[in-house]
């Protein structure tokens, strides 16, 4: 399995069109793409600008089919003018 983890900053002024855009983006993953099995939204408790995502895939090739998708294409393309900063970490795992 392959964690892959994102923060972003999303600039206060399209806050609410980036949640609503990386709600759709989590939905779509996980009904068109059968190597994701979790996509987790978070926001921190004291800035809501601060988003953090915590998806699941099968493995690399995955994670990889993920970035291909029209859907990822277009939610990055939509977004990329909306955020401050994005920081992608990827993991092995889950351990447990």
């Amino acid at each position: 399995m392959l964690v892959v983890t994102v923060k972003f900053v999303a600039k206060p002024q399209h806050l609410e069109d980036f949640s609503a855009r990386v709600r759709r983006q989590a939905r779509e993953s996980l009904e068109r793409e059968p190597g994701c099995h979790r996509f987790d939204i978070a926001s921190d408790t004291s800035d809501p600008a601060r988003i953090f995502l915590y998806e699941i895939y099968s493995d690399q090739a995955a994670f990889d089919a993920h970035l291909a998708t029209a859907h990822f294409k277009s939610f990055n393309a939509d977004t990329l003018d909306w955020v401050e900063s994005k920081s992608v970490e990827r993991w092995d795992g889950p351990w447990a």
